[in-house]
């Protein structure tokens, strides 16, 4: 067997060292963090796979019940998806398996059973919240070559071998060798034009034990997450999840907000994109965003500025504002899965540069005017009009305007009996309540409150010492936010 790949093999690793085995009936691809059909580079590998064997190919998608923060928010979100997906391989030889576990652990042996019956297993190399553990668990359990590929972002994540300290520094780096893999982008459908063997049915000992779960019921209202063991408590957002979604949302987005996005951090302004729930679930791929983004600006790879100057706007030689969101799309993003594919702690407070934990060290005593506890943070019932509106547009919504979660962040420092407190009460909420929770990109905004890809600020204060202070009053006095306050304050409805 000569064994033949269209994605970057930088992009591609091997868990263990199993083989193929050439005498299963059909290549597994298990669909965990980019789900979606189209522009998916671990898909793609997978039909790359099932085209040599000349074997059928199973795409498994789960969703278990057991994982921190499981919500009817989270979980309905991820149904919606699943449903999209469904229909997108409905035409096609694929045999497409979802499964939705009913209670905890009966899932249990599902991807051990599926995997004995595979000629090899493909999946999906994120490297946040439980997923590398949930990956490594699973590799002892496959009896055969088990691949993890990388669809994360623009730049392959292996591609820069240290961790960055400054969003400046990663955007050099970016701007000398991003370029070459601008050439190598995912099929928008890798299965077009692809003709694989069809499998009758998947064995029927297995989807007895297993059966596959009713996608167009689950999905058509979320009352029906109560049959689910999770907390009931985060209701589902007034945001569908999905391919579908997503797609929608990307093509008004550059229809009607793109040329303002340098606008974005007026709250009153609806400029932002919107696209940052889609990408976390894997529901939309960078990869489209950026050839809609650029598409729509008339932009082509021989504008890519030849510079290594670290600026933030003039390398991708387009518009103020698209300059700015390929920014946000590209640097800040992947800076993110750029520290969580090499260190395990960043999720912990101890991964902050020296220079930040020494100044909150030297201001943890300092005294604070207001001290709020978890329950009180997470019910808006604080001193402080402007955070609580942010913090009820997370209770419902499952998103903050993109500035005011920066305050949002600060505010939390300030108002907290610790630092460490202060991480663990930003972690718990935006874990439990954002839809892109619990993603690299996440872990960034809420360690730069406390010091991280940012610089020693002056003057010193109290409690934040260096670190750069926020205030709600001259974020008030500098952007527009009375339509924000009327949606968000205390007395609008829920």
């Amino acid at each position: 067997m000569t064994e033949t790949t269209s994605i970057p093999p930088l992009r591609l690793r091997q868990l263990g060292d199993k083989a193929v085995n050439p005498d299963g009936a059909y290549v597994l691809h298990w669909m965990t963090a980019y789900r979606r059909v189209g522009w998916n580079f671990a898909l793609q590998r997978a039909v790359d796979w099932a085209v040599d064997l000349n074997k059928p190919l199973v795409v498994f998608e789960a969703l278990r019940c057991d994982y921190r923060w499981a919500s009817d928010r989270l979980h309905y979100f991820i149904i919606q998806g699943m449903a999209d997906n469904q229909r997108a391989l409905s035409a096609s030889p694929v045999s497409y398996f979802p499964y939705v576990e009913p209670t905890r652990g009966d899932g249990q042996g599902l991807l051990a059973e599926l995997a004995r019956h595979s000629c090899v297993v493909t999946s999906d190399d994120f490297p946040c919240f439980f997923l590398p553990r949930m990956m490594r668990a699973a590799a002892r359990q496959i009896p055969v070559r088990f691949e993890l590929i990388d669809s994360n972002g623009l730049l392959p994540m292996r591609a820069a071998d240290k961790v960055f300290a400054r969003a400046y520094d990663f955007r050099r780096f970016l701007q000398r060798k991003l370029r070459p893999h601008l050439d190598e982008f995912p099929a928008p459908n890798p299965l077009r034009g692809v003709k694989l063997p069809q499998l009758a049915e998947l064995p029927e000992s297995l989807t007895l034990r297993w059966p596959a779960a009713p996608l167009a019921k689950l999905a058509a209202t979320p009352m029906d997450m109560t049959r689910f063991p999770i907390d009931h408590s985060v209701p589902a957002a007034p945001i569908d999840g999905g391919s579908e979604s997503a797609t929608a949302c990307l093509r008004s987005f550059v229809a009607e907000k793109l040329t303002r996005y340098d606008e974005r951090n007026q709250p009153d302004d609806d400029t932002a994109s919107g696209l940052s729930p889609y990408l976390h679930f894997g529901h939309i791929s960078p990869h489209q965003v950026f050839a809609d983004v650029t598409s729509s600006a008339g932009w082509n790879s021989d504008d890519f500025a030849d510079t290594a100057k670290g600026s933030s706007s003039g390398w991708w030689g387009t518009s103020e504002a698209v300059e700015s969101f390929l920014d946000e799309l590209i640097t800040w993003r992947e800076l993110g899965y750029n520290m969580c594919w090499q260190r395990d702690d960043y999720d912990r407070y101890e991964s902050l540069p020296d220079w930040a934990q020494t100044t909150l060290a030297e201001h943890t005593a300092d005294r604070r005017a207001y001290v709020y506890g978890l329950e009180e943070f997470a019910q808006a019932r604080t001193h402080d009009e402007l955070w609580n509106a942010a913090q009820r547009q997370l209770l419902r919504e499952g998103r903050i305007h993109n500035y005011l979660r920066m305050l949002w962040g600060k505010k939390i420092l300030e108002w907290s009996a610790s630092p460490r407190e202060a991480l663990d009460v930003m972690i718990e909420l935006n874990n439990k309540l954002a839809l892109d929770g619990r993603n690299p990109n996440s872990y960034s905004g809420i360690f730069w409150v406390l010091g991280r890809y940012d610089r020693a600020w002056g003057p010193e204060r109290p409690i934040f010492g260096k670190i750069r202070y926020m205030s709600s009053e001259n974020t008030a006095r500098k952007l527009r936010v009375a339509c924000y306050l009327e949606k968000y304050g205390s007395n609008a409805s829920s």
